[in-house]
Parts: C-alpha cells; sequence; structure tokens
C-alpha cells in the first residue's frame, strides 16, 4: 500500500480542511489500535498555533474512545514528546504541529514507546484502517483524559542534566523563537545555565508562528546580530525540532556547518559513536570534504529526518541531520532538537567565538523552492530527468544538482552546487525556470 495522508513528517496540511477534526479522531483511535496495548497511555503536545486546541481535543476523544489513557501535555517543542515517552514508560506520543508551516496549517504526527517516530508500515497500517469503524485489536473500553502536568520543567531537567557541564557565563545569546513552541522553553535553559539572554518572536498569538520569524525567516535575527553585541544568535522554527545559527558578524550558519562542528567536537573528544555522521542529499559537498579530512565516515540518506534516524540506528551512530538545521544527537534524544543543537553548537566552541569557526568550507550553493501545482509530475517529468542528468554531467567532479519533490509541501525543490555563485546561480536559473514550465503555477 502506498501511503496518501502521510508525508515525510506525518500528516500535514490545511486545518479544517485537510486535517479536520474527523481525520484527526480517526487517525489518533486507529494509532491507539495499532499499539497492541489493552490501555496504553498516550501523550499528546502541541504549538501554540490557533487550530492546535481543536485538534488536540479531536485527538484525545480519539484516542480515548479506542481506550488510551490520554495525558496532555500542553504547548511543547516536538522534542519533548521522545524524552517524556521514555520518563514515564508511556506507549504513544501524537505531536500537533506543522512544523515550519505558516499558521493556517497544522499537523498530526506519533511516535512509538521507543521514542522513535512510527515506522512507514505503521503509518500504512493506520491509514488502512482509517475508514474501519473499529480497527483491529481496538479495546472496547473508553479511555480518560487528564492534563499531565509539570511537562515544561521536566524538558528543562533533561536539558539541564545533558549540558551541566556548559558555562555560559559572561555570553550575550540572542534568540528568535518563532512565536513557537520554543517561546518559554528556550530562553530558560540559556539563562539557568549562565547567559544573558535577549529574546524575539516570542508572543504567540495562534496565527503568528513563523510569520516573519524563525528558521524560516532570519533576517530579523540577521539584523539584530548585525546591530548588536551578542556572542551568538539561534533561530528556531515552530515545533523547535530545528535551529539555525548567526555569527556576531550575521552571518548564517546552516545546518550543515552545525553538523560539521558538532562531529569535529565530539571526535576530538571521542564521543562520536561509530565515528560516522548521517546526512541527506542536500548537504553541501563541502561537508563530505571536511569529514573526509577529520577521518569522520558519512552516510547519505534521501531528505527527512527518518532517514537519518534510519541510517544512525543501522550503523549504531548518535549523530546526523539535515542543511535545514534538523539535527539529531542520538546521545540525548531520539528527534531533532532545536535547543538541545544550540547547546551543543555552543559545547563544540569549546570557549571559541562562532564567527571563527573553522569546520568546513561551503561550496557556492542556491536553492530555490518552485511552487507548482503538481510537485510529483514536475519533479518527475522525463524533460527534467533530462535536464537535470545534462547539467549534473558539465559539473561532474565540480559541483552537483539536486531536484526533487517536497514531502510536505506543493513545490520542488532545486538546488545547485558550483565552484562559483554565478555558474550556480546560471544552472539553477535554467531548472527553475523548466520545472515552472513543466509543474504549472502553484
Amino acid at each position: 500500500m502506498t501511503r496518501q495522508l502521510f508525508g515525510t513528517d506525518g500528516v500535514r496540511g490545511i486545518a479544517g480542511e485537510h486535517v479536520t477534526a474527523e481525520l484527526a479522531l480517526g487517525l489518533a483511535r486507529a494509532a491507539v489500535a495499532h499499539t497492541g496495548r489493552e490501555r496504553p497511555r498516550v501523550l499528546i503536545i502541541r504549538d501554540p498555533r490557533e487550530s492546535g486546541e481543536m485538534l488536540e481535543s479531536a485527538v484525545a476523544a480519539g484516542a480515548s474512545a479506542a481506550g488510551g489513557e490520554v495525558l496532555l501535555g500542553g504547548v511543547l517543542p516536538t522534542p519533548a514528546a521522545p524524552l517524556l515517552i521514555r520518563r514515564y514508560g508511556l506507549d504513544l506520543g501524537v505531536v500537533i504541529s506543522a512544523s515550519h508551516n505558516p499558521f493556517h496549517d497544522n499537523g498530526i504526527k506519533f511516535f512509538g514507546a521507543d521514542g522513535d517516530k512510527l515506522s512507514d508500515e505503521r503509518e500504512e497500517a493506520i491509514e488502512a484502517h482509517l475508514t474501519n469503524s473499529r480497527p483491529p485489536g481496538m479495546n472496547t473500553g473508553i479511555g480518560r483524559v487528564q492534563p499531565l502536568h509539570g511537562t515544561l520543567e521536566d524538558y528543562l531537567r533533561e536539558l539541564h542534566t545533558r549540558f551541566a557541564d556548559l558555562d555560559l557565563t559572561g555570553r550575550r545569546i540572542l534568540l528568535d523563537c518563532a512565536n513557537g513552541a520554543t517561546y518559554r522553553a528556550a530562553p530558560e535553559i540559556f539563562r539557568r545555565l549562565g547567559a544573558t539572554v535577549e529574546s524575539m518572536a516570542t508572543d504567540p498569538d495562534g496565527r503568528n508562528i513563523n510569520a516573519g520569524c524563525g528558521s524560516t525567516h532570519i533576517e530579523p535575527l540577521v539584523a539584530q546580530m548585525s546591530d548588536g553585541d551578542f556572542d551568538a544568535g539561534f533561530a528556531f522554527d515552530g515545533d523547535g525540532d530545528r535551529v539555525l545559527a548567526v555569527d556576531r558578524g550575521g552571518r548564517v550558519v546552516d545546518g550543515d556547518e552545525l553538523i560539521a562542528l558538532a562531529a569535529v567536537h565530539l571526535r576530538r573528544g571521542g564521543g562520536l559513536r561509530g565515528n560516522g555522521v548521517a546526512v541527506t542529499v542536500m548537504t553541501n559537498y563541502g561537508f563530505h570534504t571536511a569529514m573526509r579530512a577529520a577521518d569522520i565516515e558519512v552516510a547519505t540518506t534521501p531528505v527527512g529526518d527518518r532517514y537519518v534516524l534510519e541510517a544512525l540506528r543501522e550503523r549504531d551512530w548518535a549523530l546526523g541531520g539535515e542543511q535545514s538545521g534538523h539535527i539529531i544527537d542520538l546521545g540525548f534524544n531520539a528527534t531533532g532538537d532545536g535547543i538541545a543543537s544550540a547547546l551543543l553548537t555552543l559545547e563544540a566552541l569549546e570557549g571559541g567565538d562562532l564567527a571563527d569557526r573553522h569546520a568546513m568550507e561551503k561550496l557556492p550553493q542556491r536553492l530555490v523552492n518552485v511552487r507548482v501545482a503538481d510537485r510529483r509530475a514536475a519533479g518527475e517529468a522525463p524533460e527534467v530527468a533530462e535536464a537535470v542528468a545534462r547539467e549534473a554531467a558539465e559539473l561532474e567532479g565540480r559541483g552537483r544538482v539536486l531536484v526533487r519533490a517536497s514531502g510536505t509541501e506543493p513545490l520542488v525543490r532545486v538546488m545547485v552546487e558550483a565552484p562559483t555563485d554565478d555558474e550556480a546561480a546560471d544552472v539553477c536559473g535554467r531548472l527553475v525556470a523548466l520545472v515552472e514550465r513543466v509543474g504549472g503555477s502553484g
């Protein structure tokens, strides 16, 4: 069976149109039935977008109707889910969030009892039973719904325990919390570790999440870093599983560089399990060059943190992630954690300045997200494939080309790396024009 609802990061779409209360109820009911437990304990957390409360109620109703004992954790970053699941021995976690998408979108993703996101096979099974009024194994009893108090403090305690030796006294840190799920946790943990903290986008109203702020709109953070006297700035996305950094000169440090910094630091201290890292096909070619120089093995996966995680599990490695700033450190958490990744970055600097980093040299890269009517048709069109092969042949040994359909949005991503920015721009421009013509206007 091919999944129709689940993308690379759960079910996502416009709240009330695609992601409805009815769908949320059905997904939760089926997911609880497929835990294999008679009275599974189910955690629900969410980000602060306005549709979150509606979907939270629907998920709770579906889970309890299937016999689940539901615990409402409130507004928390996504990475709090696997930590809380393990802390309390829960059977299922549900995160209601559309991550970096605008407020009118929302989504539902599930975590299993091991703290990992559900496998493709389990998501397929959930989809298959959505239309079944009583999925196999569904409990005939009705569960309860109750609040789980102290979840924010539980999450902060986990962060503090992991980074207890990181002394940020004297450091001035600027945080952009995207008016999202990190708005309380991020400033608080940096303060507890001794930093002087200034924050922006920490007043969520349900509609301003990711609106001109956060890791997908880094310009305000760049401007404030350039004007202020800060040692480092960090921008999170709406649900807090991604982070990008900005140095004191206003230069953006993406996920590739952050992973490279962490990998070299952990390798130096003997803490890089398996002496390898897993990254995606979007990772800059310069990263691979730097890892070869540091004698660190690299595994390359399709785009999506679930595939990075699979590669890490298969190889018994701990560190991996994506250029977008979704970084996984299995030494701490089973999913990307933006706050933990920001703290790991400061730890990796070993007292140095982010502006003086030397983890890797990036090849000039152009990435354009092309909005189209049919992302799969455009991304898989023969004429697009032929053009990609032709441009890649011209860049062989000097750069690379990647064109792929987004797994969560009506976009085709066109990425080109070349020895010069001008050449990357020229190649990218030709491919973008072709994708727009083939895919139609989105």
